[in-house]
Order: C-alpha cells, then sequence, then structure tokens
C-alpha cells in the first residue's frame, strides 16, 4: 500500500512538474468545482517542488488562488442563472419554499463575507459554498474577493506541508490531520469573534428602536 501511494505521489510530482503552473490552475479550477479532485492532492506536491528550488511559493499560491477562484465561478455562474428558477419549480420535492430562499438571500447579504472566507477553509464546503452564493446573487467583487483570500490561505498551508514532509504518505497524513484541527478551531474562533462583533454593533441600534417604541407608546 505505501508503495503504491508513493508512487502516485511520485507521478503527481512529476504531473505537477511537467503541467507547471498552468497546471495548478486547471486542476484547482476542477477542485473547486463539483469534481471531486481534492485539492490535498494537487498542492503538496507543488510544495515538495518549491523544496526542491523548482517552483517559487508565490507563483504556487497566486496558481492555487486563482485556478480555486476559477472553479467557483463555474459553480457560482450555474447556481446564479438556473439554480433559483430550478428551486422555485421543485424546491417543494426538497422542502425548500421560496421563504427559505429568501432568508438565503438575507443572510448572504449580512453575512457573505464571512461564510465565504471560512467556507474556503473548510473540507467538503469550499467547492460547494460559491453554489449558496450564487443563488442568493451574492456581489461579484465580494465573492472574488473573499474566495480568492480563503483560498490562498488554504492552498499556502497545503504548499507549507508538501514543502516540509515530501511525498511521505504518513507525515502528510499527520500534518494535514493536525493542520485542518487547527484551521476549524481558528473558524470556529474567528465566527465567534464576528458573532460578538455583529451583536455589540446591534444592540446600539435595538435600545435606540426600543427608545422609539416607547416614544410612539407614550
Amino acid at each position: 500500500m505505501k508503495t503504491a501511494f508513493l508512487i502516485f505521489a511520485q507521478w503527481l510530482v512529476v504531473t505537477i512538474s511537467t503541467l507547471g503552473y498552468p497546471g495548478i490552475v486547471l486542476l484547482m479550477a476542477i477542485e473547486s468545482s463539483v469534481i471531486p479532485l481534492p485539492s490535498e492532492l494537487i498542492i503538496p506536491p507543488a510544495g515538495y517542488l518549491i523544496s526542491n528550488g523548482e517552483m517559487s511559493w508565490v507563483m504556487v499560491i497566486f496558481a492555487g488562488a486563482i485556478g480555486s477562484l476559477l472553479g467557483s465561478y463555474l459553480n457560482y455562474a450555474v447556481a446564479r442563472h438556473l439554480g433559483r428558477p430550478f428551486l422555485l419549480r421543485y424546491g417543494k420535492y426538497f422542502f425548500l419554499s421560496e421563504e427559505h430562499l429568501n432568508q438565503c438571500d438575507r443572510f448572504f447579504e449580512k453575512h457573505g463575507e464571512i461564510a465565504i472566507f471560512i467556507g474556503r477553509l473548510l473540507p467538503g464546503i469550499r467547492h460547494l459554498i460559491s453554489i449558496p452564493a450564487g443563488i442568493s446573487k451574492m456581489n461579484l467583487y465580494r465573492f472574488s474577493f473573499y474566495t480568492t483570500l480563503g483560498a490562498g490561505i488554504w492552498v499556502s498551508v497545503l504548499a507549507y506541508i508538501g514543502y516540509i514532509v515530501g511525498t511521505n504518505r504518513e507525515l502528510v497524513d499527520k500534518y494535514l490531520s493536525t493542520t485542518t484541527a487547527w484551521v476549524l478551531a481558528f473558524s470556529g474562533a474567528l465566527v465567534a469573534i464576528y458573532w460578538i462583533y455583529q451583536q455589540r454593533k446591534k444592540d446600539p441600534e435595538s435600545k435606540s428602536n426600543d427608545k422609539k417604541e416607547k416614544r410612539c407608546l407614550a
């Protein structure tokens, strides 16, 4: 099993080396669409090539982030133009109503940035978060910025793992598990900070509204 993985890992390294940065863009674009091609298989070999001096940090991160953005554009565009009409027509079969879609719209209008940024860091969510953003017609510039930011951080993490451990499967799995745990903890902390910020931001407005209501009642 280890031999098979080593052969596969070496094949990935050769493939990434041969395809170069355009290959990273292409593979990460595929990863960010609905096709199950894990970024954990694409970027660590590029990190290994960085350690050998065959690739540069800046270009790997740039290519990975741009590829992720291009792939997410596909999901976003399909969801924006086809998703809502489809759900309005067939959503009842999935227990989704127009009000649910309106709630999704309101959520992305208020919290779209944090949702996209954190979504790009989470396994199993990063390639799907573009779909609700497209259905809600989230502002494309905001979507692009936070998608690129989150994707750039994740690519940097994976490239660093490849840079440190190379093609050693056990070490890759170990570092990836540890890193995923830290990313989840970071995401949870960020959500908590954001929630507290939103609550404090809302309180003065709520108090002001309460005073206005009391004046009206008086």
